[in-house]
């Protein structure tokens, strides 16, 4: 007797309706987020080549805080150290939740999101740094730059085109994100941490052992868990190490799983409820509205920008660099595992999701302003930089998908059709009864 035929692996395949349903949950609130950046971004740059542009620098520069524990701290530093850190801890949340019951649980669905990250993060540096090679490492200090995907501007720009992209697109999109998160927080932590005290970052375990211990027996009350969480982040920061990376060692120390079975959400999932509108439409907006207010200047300004390596390095790295990593990356998890792509999907398809990779904003930004330092020349030039390359993805990523808009919206019709009206599409259930 012929031992049976053995299936062919298939690559953006559709996942669960649990998953699915989460996934959409998750990119509708990222979505919102991700147009108020894009507004918050657009008045910051406007206000600060107005008129006004002085009130935008005064603002911009004045310092609060207490000086006794180094946090007098300009707006823009709160929203990039203190603001930011609640992204991250979202982050972390999300990270975790991936690791521990997500996709990147199995290692072959990981495979292809990990490697995609990787490459395109991998590619666009190595395009930095080959065009930064003759400046010199002044210039070379800025190349994890161009590495960054911000899901949220990407999927602000999906609102915007108003595509449909399918239920395997989008969570193909987010957990490369994921990745791409996890990458640049270490990035951050190793490559951009200039001075480093081992007395605070060891007195910061104190805090987050107590944090974890209380979330570990699913404590929720906000007046135990903040003032550690903010002990937390103060002690990081006292340290020299980036202070958002507290942000994401918060989140990886709350349980994902239930301790109780049955339905209901565990305590990770909860905490991404509560604060995933406060990351997405206060923190990362107004870090945005600091961040990119850049000073453009007239024609002879601009060109001197785009004459500097940095700012092209980075041009090139997010437009060029990000599509060949990540759909190469792609294809090499194909050739070698022998997969195909899931029916109805083709490889532009993946080329247009490479290209919304491309668009790096509120990382990149941050990396700039530690590479180049906060308010110097070519931390200007990184702002448009960021700010050209982004915007070239954005529109090319804009051809691509709405060439394909068509295809997506019958394959949308089929996802969301549920003749049986049981709340669980019918194509979902035909998956699980195959399965």
């Amino acid at each position: 007797m012929a031992p049976p035929a053995r299936s062919t692996p298939s690559l953006l395949a559709r996942r669960s309706w649990p998953e699915v349903r989460r996934i959409g949950d998750i990119l509708r609130a990222e979505t919102v987020g991700g147009i108020l950046l894009v507004a918050a971004a657009a008045v910051g740059l406007v206000w600060a080549n107005s008129p006004w542009g002085e009130a935008y620098r005064w603002l911009a520069d004045l310092r609060v805080g207490p000086a006794a524990w180094h946090l007098d701290l300009t707006l823009h530093a709160w929203a990039a150290d203190g603001l930011l850190a609640i992204f991250f801890f979202v982050a972390g949340l999300e990270l975790k939740r991936e690791f521990v019951a997500g996709d990147l649980r199995d290692p072959r669905r990981a495979a292809l999101p990990v490697a995609a990250a990787v490459g395109g993060m991998a590619v666009p540096a190595l395009i930095y740094a080959s065009i930064n090679a003759a400046a010199g490492p002044d210039a070379l200090v800025g190349w994890a730059i161009p590495t960054a995907t911000d899901i949220a501007f990407a999927l602000a720009v999906l609102a915007v085109i108003s595509t449909h992209l399918p239920s395997a697109l989008r969570t193909f999109l987010l957990t490369l994100a994921v990745v791409d998160d996890l990458l640049a927080i270490t990035i951050i932590a190793v490559f951009y941490t200039e001075t480093f005290d081992w007395g605070p970052l060891a007195l910061a375990l104190i805090p987050l052992g107590l944090f974890a211990v209380l979330v570990q027996r699913r404590v929720r009350s906000w007046w135990l868990l903040l003032p550690l969480a903010a002990a937390t982040w103060v002690l990081v920061h006292e340290s020299g190490v980036h202070a958002t990376v507290a942000g994401v060692l918060l989140g990886f120390a709350v349980p994902v799983i239930r301790r109780s079975p049955g339905p209901g959400p565990g305590l990770a999932e909860h905490f991404e409820h509560r604060f995933r509108p406060l990351s997405s439409a206060v923190a990362v907006p107004i870090f945005a509205f600091f961040a990119a207010g850049v000073t453009v200047g007239g024609a002879a300004e601009l060109g001197a920008s785009l004459g500097d390596s940095v700012t092209l390095g980075i041009i090139v790295g997010l437009v060029v660099g990000k599509p060949v990593g990540v759909l190469g990356s792609t294809w090499l998890v194909q050739r070698f595992t022998r997969a195909r792509l899931a029916d109805d999907l083709g490889w532009t398809d993946v080329l247009g999701l490479a290209l919304l990779a491309g668009i790096g904003f509120t990382v990149s930004l941050l990396i700039g302003e530690l590479a180049f330092g906060e308010g110097s020349v070519r931390d200007e030039h990184v702002k448009i930089g960021v700010l050209l390359g982004s915007l070239l993805s954005a529109l090319l990523a804009t051809v691509v998908l709405r060439v394909r808009n068509r295809r997506y919206r019958r394959i949308c019709v089929e996802e969301e059709r549920d003749t049986d009206a049981d709340g669980v599409p019918d194509v979902y259930e035909t998956d699980q009864d195959r399965a």
